[in-house]
């Protein structure tokens, strides 16, 4: 069955800021190879989020700006629902809000708050959802949001995580990957990975025709040998895998062009997933195949 019914979209996670000019025309050149949102991840050690995207969005016309995503321990949800309506309106209705639980034991010690459990850290992001989502939507909330409601986007990959997003979000984001004991993240293989999505869709049940689903690609790489950069990847990781089982992860694309964007395709048909997030190092490699992905939309 064919759950191709969207239209692809495209969003690229920008990383570094240095000065407003370079930023300025970083953003420019993001719109015009065709993508649709800017991001900006939640990490210590880079650029903080609000700032950045109120800056992209100024010196853009079309772009949307989001965090992607932002670390719900992080941050207090009056003063979270403060920040997107400001942005929301400096940007004339182009923010997007993207939340998770953050799962970086390192940067929660280095900030002074508590790491606590996963699932401590599940609830405190459902009661953020509630919370800002509840005022961002108040008649009496200022200030107030240019969009009747901000697009809101949970992502991640265990259950509780996503039956939350699947429930509440309006665009589900697959990360791909399960956080390992040391908060670093492991590639799902393809079977697991379409468990995952399943598992959402089905948590979604009716909502699931109005969701946006989403997914991180980790690795994109233009090339015509597949084989030799799956080959270099893995001696790289140190990865217990055969380059067909490397170039079969759901967040890796690596081919030419074409190819990319026919597993683009199928991916779409297979799991719903239209829209697409790569980082920043690949914007030129990817913009070819935003191209042919538009006009199989057309």
């Amino acid at each position: 069955m064919s759950l191709a019914s969207r239209a692809f979209r495209f969003g690229v996670n920008m990383l570094a800021v240095d000065s407003s000019a370079s930023w300025e025309g970083r953003a420019r050149h993001v719109e015009q190879l065709g993508f649709d949102v800017l991001l900006v991840p939640d990490h210590l050690g880079i650029p903080s989020p609000w700032p950045a995207l109120a800056t992209a969005a100024a010196a853009t016309e079309r772009l949307r700006v989001g965090p992607f995503v932002l670390n719900a321990a992080f941050t207090n949800p009056v003063l979270l629902a403060r920040d997107v309506a400001t942005v929301d309106q400096l940007s004339d209705g182009r923010v997007e809000l993207g939340l998770g639980t953050g799962y970086v034991k390192e940067e929660f010690e280095a900030a002074g708050i508590e790491f606590p459990t996963a699932g401590r850290r599940v609830d405190h992001l459902g009661d953020t959802v509630a919370r800002v989502t509840s005022l961002l939507s108040a008649p009496e909330h200022t200030p107030r949001p240019v969009q009747g409601r901000v697009p809101l986007l949970l992502g991640g990959n265990g259950d509780r995580v996503l039956r939350m997003a699947a429930e509440h979000a309006d665009i589900v984001g697959f990360t791909a990957a399960r956080t390992g004991r040391k908060g670093d993240l492991e590639p799902l293989s393809a079977t697991d990975f379409d468990e995952r999505v399943a598992f959402a869709r089905d948590a979604a049940g009716a909502r699931s025709g109005d969701v946006e689903w989403n997914l991180l690609m980790q690795i994109v790489v233009v090339t015509d040998d597949p084989r030799r950069i799956a080959e270099e990847n893995i001696a790289k990781w140190e990865l217990p895998m055969s380059p067909e089982e490397f170039l079969d992860l759901p967040s890796v694309l690596i081919g030419s062009a074409a190819d990319i964007a026919a597993r683009l395709v199928e991916l779409r048909k297979r799991t719903g997933i239209s829209y697409l997030t790569v980082l920043e190092p690949v914007l030129e490699q990817f913009a070819p195949v935003i191209g042919l992905l538009r006009d199989i939309d057309r």
